[in-house]
């Protein structure tokens, strides 16, 4: 039944209608705010990767001096001293040892018989030879042609020319020490390939190079040296003859020396 038929019925029963309380309102759910995402954890910052170590710098002290540059190569003479006439040619053209080969033109490494009696020694090139790549073929070269000929001899037949140095001293000049010292494996190996039975230093630098002392040539002239067993006569170089004509009787008798000397 329901509330007002209960009501009537419980009247006509004579009992009193308590009226009913009134229903309490079903209490709310408390409203729950939902929750607030929370912020995502903030992820931890990464370390900064560490710098390369530097390597330390090396302090120079007086104690610590800076590390000296390696010295240019030296000539190998032992290897020299083994070479053929192709390759001790070809080891000339390229010779870069001294100064000299900044200016030249090209080098003058010798002319004539590579088996002959005779070597004659000079200085070193000129302009001409070194244009040409031979040696005396100047003014003094024709009298040094002349002068062989009075003795019955010739560059091309039985006679060897070289100088001291193969590259041309600026403005003609004589070679120096250190110049002459750069070619000094070559010559030596020239003089051993021709073989010869005599030596012939034509002016001072020559004389100083095979005799290994200072000396005016007036004073080695007239006396057979010595250079490893091969007799050297010191006489005046051409273009001498050339400046002083009224001298040319001096290598005449140089000369006839030489003839004498080879006639033995």
């Amino acid at each position: 039944m329901d509330a007002a038929q209960r009501d009537e019925y419980l009247e006509l029963l004579g009992l009193e209608v308590c009226p009913a309380a009134p229903a309490k309102p079903a209490a709310k759910a408390a409203a729950v705010a939902p929750a607030k995402p929370s912020p995502p954890a903030a992820a931890p910052l990464a370390s900064p990767a560490p710098e390369p170590a530097k390597p330390a710098r090396r302090k120079l002290t007086a104690e610590q001096p800076a590390p000296a540059a390696a010295p240019a190569p030296k000539l190998a003479d032992a290897d020299i001293a083994n070479l053929d006439w192709q390759a001790l040619a070809a080891k000339v053209a390229a010779c870069t040892a001294c100064g000299l080969h900044q200016r030249r033109t090209q080098t003058v490494f010798g002319v004539g018989a590579q088996s002959g009696s005779l070597m004659l020694v000079g200085e070193g090139p000129g302009e001409q030879e070194d244009l040409l790549g031979e040696p005396f073929v100047g003014a003094a070269g024709q009298l040094l042609d002349n002068m062989l000929a009075a003795i019955g001899r010739s560059r091309s037949a039985d006679t060897y020319i070289a100088n001291v140095v193969k590259c041309r001293p600026p403005g003609n000049r004589k070679p120096q020490e250190d110049e002459a010292a750069a070619c000094s494996a070559y010559l030596d190996r020239q003089i051993a390939l021709v073989g010869p039975k005599l030596l012939v230093a034509l002016g001072g630098a020559a004389a100083a190079r095979l005799l290994g002392q200072d000396t005016p040539v007036g004073k080695l002239r007239g006396q057979i040296h010595d250079y490893q067993g091969t007799p050297v006569i010191v006489t005046y170089h051409p273009a001498y003859y050339l400046r002083k004509p009224a001298d040319k009787r001096k290598g005449w008798d140089d000369l006839k020396r030489i003839r004498a000397l080879l006639a033995e």
